[in-house]
């Protein structure tokens, strides 16, 4: 692969090896297939309206890059992936590949779940294993994230189509800022907040007081002699 895939054509080739473990009767896939399975509103991230002649032109390129073949001996061109040789990966690699692809970036678990029809990972540690791998190639197949504020665990994401775009949250943390942009109007209501907080803080020392004078621990008010 001489270059980046565009969003498009990373979804083509995630589909194919998708529908090759998924529904084999069918596969290789028609153009009409490949159109409904990169359009799907489920298992996808983000959700696509790719037109024909769209999934045509990405047909062509990943033809051009050894990436699928199209099918002879049919009415229908079919076409089929060709996505662990193209890649130079093994099978395992391809699953979580295709599954980023398809779903943009999730966490290890995720991954295992999600990819589970596609390859049975043992266990996470298996999936942690096949990403390092992926991402000490050269060039790298994977990137590891910074971790989401209250995240437990980072995502992962492929680079088949680039740097990935990251959230606010990821930008400020991959620049070292460590922060997170908080809009005028979420910085209005949080002083709100912090002000009527204190206010409820000032009420209950008032009437906790009151009650200590009542139990003779603390002088009456305005008095000067200390318990």
């Amino acid at each position: 692969m001489n270059r980046h895939l565009t969003p498009l054509e990373g979804r083509v080739l995630g589909v194919l090896y998708e529908k090759q473990h998924t529904v084999p009767d069918t596969y290789p896939l028609s153009l009409n297939s490949l159109v409904a399975g990169c359009n799907q509103k489920t298992a996808r991230n983000p959700v696509m309206e790719a037109t024909e002649s769209d999934v045509l032109v990405a047909l062509d390129s990943l033809k051009a890059m050894s990436l699928l073949v199209e099918v002879s001996g049919s009415r229908v061109a079919r076409y089929e992936h060709n996505l662990p040789r193209g890649l130079g990966v093994p099978g395992q690699s391809a699953a979580l590949l295709s599954t980023l692809l398809l779903r943009g970036p999730q966490t290890a678990a995720e991954l295992r779940l999600n990819a589970e029809r596609l390859h049975r990972f043992a266990d996470v540690s298996s999936v942690e294993a096949f990403l390092d791998e992926l991402a000490t190639k050269t060039p790298a197949r994977v990137v590891k994230l910074a971790r989401a504020p209250g995240a437990r665990e980072s995502r992962w994401a492929h680079l088949l189509c680039g740097e990935p775009a990251l959230p606010v949250y990821e930008a400020h943390a991959e620049g070292g800022s460590g922060g997170m942009d908080i809009s005028a109007g979420e910085l209005g209501t949080l002083k709100a907040d912090v002000g009527r907080l204190t206010d409820e803080l000032s009420t209950l020392r008032a009437e906790f007081d009151a009650l200590r004078r009542e139990l003779g621990l603390l002088p009456a008010a305005g008095g000067s002699d200390a318990v």
